[in-house]
């Protein structure tokens, strides 16, 4: 007779299907022809514009979507342009009741959502039931709270107008709501394209407000492939693009939006590390890694694809994971007992296919299960790679299906620099039993996310996004909200055209020439002659000449990137108390030679505020000294047994290209912040006044500034910031000059898709302090690191 125990571990899994007539009846409802949303009613499905929506698992075909036209996206952009100025005028309270009605009404059809969003995309029902349909929800609930509070704890901010959201297939009515909750909430209107392989869950969304009465025009969906995706990124009326998918695709975004003035945000691919110290619980670890890479097959931009293992333990682990491995489930989404469904379509299956058979040609080891997957869907077997090399193409390439490759580290310091062996930084997964070697890991690792001792965690109060080329912006928290909000003060006065250099003759004096007063460039603490040989005359406001400056080149920007490099890693570890005190003695050296900054101004622009110029400079260097340790992170309250810490973090190395009316204030108004936050800075002074900036050379040595912190290189404005945007080791670049400089390093940024903030040609009152500092100078200047640390037994 068997025991218990014997009947457990012999017992096989039976099948436990999910209902799936509620979805089938509701697709059934619509004749299972969609048209498109537009201005709250729904079109005519085209039968010349329909295609097909699959379902992966079995090939069968579930419903016929609408090809938009073009004619058809203006009449959405347009629909959602007339919507714009009610909604945004609606009160908080209002816009928090429509969002609430909509979290009720997700939760309400919460079943019919989750199947119709299994059969549509391949993923396990588990998944969609029991945490994506319930983070939808959450989303909608939480910003509802963000719209009731708008005008206290958001004031002086205002919506952007028509945005533009376009969304992947792994998470469709997830980014859905990650998008569409935070525009609505801060006001603005919506027009939404879901991937042209998922649209049936946006569709059913669509339907719901409806339901609840949303104004027309507030939110409206379009479906298509990428054509429609590409005609709302370049519609004039659009004034944000948020867009989630490739690396590759969102640098095409990148370039069409450059010198458009939409605003942009990008959460895009992902290459994650997975750390494992011989410290850690390994059988915790063998949970993490399948919730790692074989949630949703491994189709997650933050997957956790690349497993790096200390030295000791890999072998052990690596048992521990064939034998999990060999009892995963793969077959029917549905089945309430699977756990890895379908690959989304062929295109997808054919990819994972592809890179694979190049990984096992260059020499990594290939293993997977005994079993076989089912051949009426498109399925793929969880997948692990040994003897991979950290630069190979399984080790750096996206590859977004269920395939693990492994590597292996003999210190914490080789730890990192494998993980940060990416152009990706969206995500990280830091395993170890001792939380201060965790912790240690976590500050260093180049990522928006780190979960510690956990993996694939979300929530909408906690923000959501990636560094380099994974992107820039946050979606969830309160960082999120300024993707779709702009300052309200900003005062939009057009840019001076800027004068002609003019030659003039060198003065003379007594009979006898003027000494020669040519100010070399500043590199990493030490004036240097430019590369170029050249130099460049400064001309006054009365046409005499004050002097020259070097003419900075290519070469220039190559060595100060270098040395900013260098000194960024030890200024950003420095303490912000430290950072602080810095702030204050350049204030202090300043203040000293007040008079002498004032009468330089005074020289080079004819203006007669220059005393208040210098005094506001030093004003500004106060305010940022104070900021230094009080621009901090916070603990998001999210709804599991973890503290979520956002850290703020610099961005690194920051180009910083000045305005022309302020050479000094200027300046002084983008170089405090970014020092501040622990970044490093290559500076273009302004072209036409730039003896304010070398004159400083002097101040800034004698404030115990390290070297390399702050770079100067004098020289053309735009061709300088055109340098600075292609360069890949550049990691931001702040631009203040004219509406095609702004185009130009928009444009040229794409290399590394670091992160910019430009002008498009406007100035800025710089002695105000309600837009020449602040809050935003300091967001531009830092991203968020959200670090999830659990607790509890």
């Amino acid at each position: 007779m068997s025991t218990l125990l014997e009947i457990y571990e012999t017992m096989s899994y039976g099948p436990a299907p999910e209902a799936a007539a509620p979805a089938h009846e509701w697709l059934d409802a619509h004749s299972r022809r969609f048209g498109l949303y537009i201005n709250g009613t729904w079109t005519e499905a085209a039968n010349e514009r329909l295609f097909d929506s699959i379902n992966p698992a079995n090939r069968s075909v579930l419903a016929q979507v609408t090809q938009a036209s073009s004619d058809e996206v203006n009449a959405a952009v347009a629909a959602a342009k007339a919507a714009f100025p009610a909604w945004s005028q609606t009160s908080g309270h209002v816009r928090a009741r429509y969002l609430y009605a909509l979290a009720r009404q997700i939760q309400k059809h919460s079943r019919r959502f989750a199947v119709l969003e299994t059969l549509d995309n391949g993923k396990p029902i588990r998944e969609t039931r029991d945490i994506d349909i319930p983070l939808v929800a959450r989303h909608f609930y939480y910003h509802a709270g963000w719209a009731q509070l708008q005008e206290s704890d958001l004031a002086g901010y205002e919506p952007l107008g028509v945005v533009g959201q376009i969304i992947p297939w792994n998470f469709p009515l997830l980014m859905l709501a990650w998008k569409i909750a935070p525009a609505l909430a801060m006001g603005n209107t919506v027009v939404l394209k879901p991937a042209e392989w998922t649209s049936l869950t946006a569709l059913a969304f669509a339907e719901i407000c409806h339901e609840i009465g949303l104004p027309k025009g507030v939110v409206n969906i379009v479906t298509g492939d990428g054509k429609v995706g590409e005609q709302i990124v370049k519609h004039p009326d659009i004034a944000k693009i948020a867009f989630t998918g490739s690396t590759e695709v969102g640098k095409i975004i990148r370039s069409a939006t450059a010198g458009t003035g939409k605003k942009l945000s990008l959460e895009l691919g992902g290459k994650s590390p997975f750390i494992v110290y011989d410290t850690a619980d390994l059988d915790s670890v063998v949970e993490g890694v399948v919730d790692a890479i074989w949630f949703n097959q491994g189709q997650v931009c933050c997957a956790g694809s690349r497993l790096l293992v200390q030295e000791n333990i890999a072998d052990k682990l690596i048992g521990k994971l064939r034998t999990r491995m060999e009892q995963l489930r793969i077959g029917d989404p549905l089945d309430k007992a699977i756990d890895i469904g379908a690959i989304v379509a062929p295109a997808q299956l054919q990819k994972i296919e592809q890179l694979v058979a190049e990984g096992e040609q260059e020499g990594s080891v290939k293993w997977q299960p005994s079993w076989a997957c089912p051949t009426d869907g498109y399925f793929y077997p969880p997948t692990l790679f040994t003897n991979v090399a950290p630069a190979s193409t399984l080790a750096q390439v996206e590859i977004f299906g269920p395939v693990l490759v492994m590597m292996t580290f003999r210190t914490p310091d080789e730890a990192i620099a494998i993980a940060n062996n990416t152009r990706f930084g969206l995500a990280a997964s830091i395993w170890s039993e001792d939380i201060n070697v965790a912790l240690h890991a976590a500050a260093r690792v180049k990522a928006g996310v780190v979960w510690i001792n956990s993996t694939n965690l979300f929530d909408a109060a906690a923000g959501f996004g990636g560094y380099r080329e994974s992107g820039y912006g946050r979606e969830g928290g309160k960082e999120g909200l300024y993707e779709y909000l702009k300052k309200s003060e900003v005062k939009k006065l057009k840019t001076k055209a800027s004068p002609a250099t003019a030659s003039v003759a060198t003065p003379v004096s007594n009979g006898m020439p003027a000494l020669d007063r040519t100010p070399k460039i500043y590199i990493g603490g030490k004036q240097a002659r430019p590369d170029s040989g050249y130099s460049r005359i400064v001309v006054g406001s009365n046409g005499e000449t004050l002097g020259e400056v070097g003419d900075g080149s290519r070469k220039d920007i190559r060595n100060a990137v270098e040395v900013a490099r260098s000194a960024a890693n030890t200024w950003s570890a420095a303490t912000a108390y430290n950072r602080a005190q810095v702030l204050y003695f350049l204030a202090e050296n300043l203040g000293a030679r007040a008079s002498e900054f004032a009468q330089r101004i005074r020289q080079q622009t004819g203006r007669n505020d220059t005393d208040l110029e210098v005094e506001t400079s030093i004003e500004r260097l106060f305010t940022y000294a104070a900021w230094a340790d009080k621009y901090d992170g916070a603990v998001h309250a999210t709804p599991v047994r973890n503290a979520t810490l956002a850290m703020v973090e610099p961005i690194g190395v920051l180009g910083l290209v000045c305005p022309s009316d302020y050479p000094l204030l200027g300046l002084i108004s983008l170089l405090a912040p970014a020092i501040a936050l622990g970044n490093s800075a290559i500076i273009i002074p302004s072209a036409e006044h730039p003896l304010s900036a070398t004159d400083l050379y002097q101040v800034l040595d004698t404030s115990d500034l390290p070297a390399g912190v702050v770079n100067i290189i004098t020289g053309d404005r735009d061709s300088l910031a055109k340098v600075l945007a292609e360069h890949n080791d550049v990691d931001g670049l702040w631009y203040w000059g004219s509406a095609e400089g702004s185009a130009l390093v928009e444009r040229s940024s794409i290399g590394n898709l670091k992160q910019t903030w430009v002008n498009y040609g406007e100035s800025r009152d710089w002695l105000d302090r309600r837009v020449g500092e602040g809050e935003e100078f300091l967001r531009h200047a830092s991203q968020i690191k959200n670090i999830w640390v659990p607790y509890g037994a």
